[in-house]
């Protein structure tokens, strides 16, 4: 007798895109990239499917009070290359979370995303805003609470 095991993968049609609100005040930039890349890449849902974008939309408001825990403002660095000679751009934490708070989540949670195409397509369902003010109120976003844990 042979058995024959199908693998599930799902249709185009059956996926269902939720979108979820993530309030940042106050939580670890780790932590809170962790929750961000699971839920973008859809690994809770019991269709998920890696080589598909099973996941759903995320939105991050008050992104400048996210914290970073340790010395980590002062000794972290962000690092870009122009090509050229001489190129390299080294960025401290403090600075980057100062003038640019969204791109430091969206390095964080890209860090932790697969390196291949897919990644690039997730990424696009994260939307970060410094403030408390979000133009997805038609979306009807659900709200996810994320406790804080002591350290």
């Amino acid at each position: 007798m042979v058995v024959t095991v199908k693998t599930f993968v799902p249709k185009k049609e059956n996926i269902e895109k939720k979108w979820y609100l993530i309030d940042a005040s106050g939580l670890v930039l780790g932590r809170l990239a962790t929750k961000i890349a699971e839920l973008l890449r859809g690994k809770g849902k019991p269709i998920f499917s890696p080589q598909m974008d099973t996941g759903d939309y995320v939105i991050i408001i008050n992104a400048q009070k996210v914290l970073l825990t340790g010395k980590k403002l002062q000794q972290k660095f962000h690092f870009t290359h122009s090509g050229y000679s001489g190129g390299a751009r080294f960025t401290r934490y403090d600075k980057l979370m100062t003038q640019n708070p969204e791109k430091a989540i969206k390095l964080a949670v890209k860090g932790m995303l697969p390196s291949n195409k897919l990644s690039d397509r997730l990424i696009t369902k994260l939307k970060i805003y410094k403030g408390r003010e979000h133009p997805h109120g038609a979306q009807k976003p659900q709200v996810i609470k994320i406790e804080r844990k002591a350290h």
